[in-house]
């Protein structure tokens, strides 16, 4: 029988003015893979602090199993002083290597000797989920993993965790990782707690299965309430008090309203977007850097129509950011030539901004000073901004709150062409959806920067690639520029320097020395055939895991996914060896 890590049993949590949640229950066992799922502002955060023992419940208990090692990625990332290899290489030296290689996946090797205050709040990040990734654990509890990550990242880290060998509990936005890695959903919704088997799909049926039975019962009452009110009217019964008294319940049954949706069906963001004419926004020819001996991309060319769907994609750090604000006027290029047309109407969606003051109240976020209107009011209740959160202070909100009143403060200005910097960081499921079906039919031109790739599949047509200081258009969107980008060899394989050891050389070839080009490729080919076998036997498992509710049958499972873990490093440890070995043959 598979061993208890954590118990979460009746768990309670307010906040002022409102609920987060109440009584939420369940039992993570060794093998377990939950996401954790729900709108903005309904806890999960919270619930996460919860399980790792940081945060206590107001009612409620927490029990964990003796001796359970419980590692978390918090949002906020706080690290040790020192540099960052430091902060992640600890023990022997192959722990060492282990960390640069962790740390160059996640695109964080040109900062291996900076110290870890002077990173940035995304760099950061990055360096506390290497810490987290490579730190023994039973329980692994992840805050948002892939924000501030690349599109290359995310789909390493998806790939990992779908191996990861502990129990995982995770919230994310991404629905490709949720749907890869998860076997199990927790779902918080208006301060209750719901949980659906079978990953992110079977998250969406039972959703799905409960809203239509919610909307069953509620016909169900009215219909009997109705009978009952025309029997008790007929005749002398209704003249007694209690015949009266039936009356009354079920008066009050047929003008009971159901439960107030969590949000209403339609986010009506179409606000009269102003025509564009033919001219939008291009670039001729520009170039653009910090100094002047070092350009950030160079020679650009690109020309937006009047419906255009671009999507912005490349490493981080390669300049995705500064395109999008060298097309916005921010940046003024160094050379060549931005030109606007005189129909456009900028809006901008940043990563970061803007500012918003912690004590001002929601409402007042959007009006100013200005006395708030009704429409005011109405558009935030389009947002999900109920009458009670609009009075409440800005510092009260959630991150994805605070991403949500900005993307309104962006569309109140009624922009007709968009430039979007990662607008999925810190949204939730529901969000995301309403705003893809909201690109699909809006009017105007779009760019949008995402690491997201289900977001990418749904809104753009084309994608720019931006890399080795260039910037080149593929035509068929996110998934022609991913075949492409694996056909060279792999997410990152083409750009991203090799991780490196203390002092600056390469790892060691453990190898044979002076073999042929041709017999190191023959044995990349049998490794590389190795690795997909073995990651088909691990997928397997994970399936029936998916689909097994028997204890015994998990715990035998279990052990099953764990040799079978094993077996992809192994053979993904060979695959990197040849790798190297061919690279070093390549280029002596």
């Amino acid at each position: 029988m598979a061993r208890v890590l954590i118990d979460v049993d009746r768990v309670t949590i307010t906040r002022p003015e409102r609920d987060l949640f109440r009584d939420v229950s369940i039992t993570v066992n060794e093998g377990d893979r939950v996401g954790l799922v729900g709108i903005n502002g309904t806890g999960k955060s919270t619930l996460l602090r919860v399980m790792a023992g940081i945060t206590e419940p107001e009612s409620g208990e927490v029990r964990r199993g003796r001796d359970v090692q419980v590692v978390m990625l918090d949002q906020l990332a706080v690290l040790p002083s020192g540099t960052v290899r430091e902060a992640v290489a600890e023990g022997s030296d192959e722990a060492a290597w282990e960390a640069e290689a962790v740390l160059d996946r996640l695109g964080m090797t040109p900062f291996l000797d900076v110290a870890t205050d002077r990173l940035s709040g995304g760099e950061a990040k990055r360096v506390a989920l290497a810490r987290a990734l490579l730190a023994p654990s039973d329980l692994l509890i992840l805050d948002e993993p892939t924000n501030h990550l690349d599109i290359t990242a995310i789909a390493w880290l998806e790939a990992r965790l779908a191996r990861h060998r502990g129990a995982l509990v995770l919230v994310t936005h991404d629905r490709h990782v949720l749907d890869r890695v998860t076997t199990r959903v927790l779902e918080l919704d208006r301060g209750r707690s719901h949980l659906h088997s079978g990953g992110y799909q079977g998250y969406l049926d039972g959703r799905a299965a409960r809203e239509e039975m919610t909307a069953a019962t509620e016909s169900t009452i009215r219909n009997l309430a109705r009978r009952e009110l025309a029997w008790l009217r007929r005749g002398a019964p209704a003249r007694t008090s209690k015949a009266k008294a039936r009356i009354r319940a079920a008066e009050a049954l047929v003008e009971h309203k159901p439960e107030a949706a969590a949000r209403s069906d339609d986010l009506n963001l179409h606000m009269g977007t102003p025509r564009l004419g033919d001219l939008v926004l291009e670039l001729h020819d520009v170039s653009f850097g910090f100094r002047t001996d070092e350009q950030v991309f160079s020679k650009v060319d690109l020309l937006l129509d009047r419906r255009e769907r671009l999507g912005v994609v490349g490493l981080n750090g390669t300049g995705k950011t500064t395109l999008l604000s060298v097309l916005s006027g921010r940046l003024q290029p160094s050379s060549g030539e931005r030109v606007v047309g005189p129909t456009v109407r900028l809006g901008e969606f940043l990563q970061h901004g803007p500012e918003l003051d912690g004590d001002q109240r929601v409402i007042h976020a959007l009006t100013g000073r200005r006395e708030p209107t009704w429409q005011d009011k109405a558009l935030l209740e389009r947002f999900w901004f109920d009458s009670d959160i609009q009075r409440s202070p800005v510092r009260l909100l959630s991150g994805g709150e605070r991403r949500r009143l900005q993307l309104v403060l962006t569309l109140v200005a009624q922009p007709n062409v968009l430039l979007l910097d990662e607008p999925t960081n810190d949204l939730d499921l529901d969000t995301l959806r309403i705003l893809e079906d909201f690109l699909d039919s809006w009017p105007g031109a779009l760019v949008v920067v995402s690491h997201d790739r289900a977001f990418l599949e749904r809104t753009v047509d084309d994608v720019v690639i931006v890399e080795n200081h260039r910037v080149r258009r593929v035509p068929g969107g996110y998934e022609t520029w991913e075949r492409e980008t694996l056909a060279r060899g792999g997410p990152g394989a083409a750009s991203r320097p090799a991780a490196t050891k203390k002092g600056g050389a390469k790892r060691a070839d453990r190898t044979a020395v002076g073999r042929s080009v041709s017999t190191i490729r023959r044995d990349l080919g049998q490794a590389e055939s190795e690795m997909a076998r073995a990651q088909t036997v691990l997928d397997a498992l994970a399936a029936e895991v998916a689909s097994t509710v028997d204890h015994l049958e998990l715990a035998r499972l279990g052990e099953g996914i764990r040799a079978a873990g094993a077996d992809v490093d192994a053979a993904e440890e060979r695959w990197l060896e040849l790798s190297q070995e061919l690279e070093d043959r390549l280029n002596p």
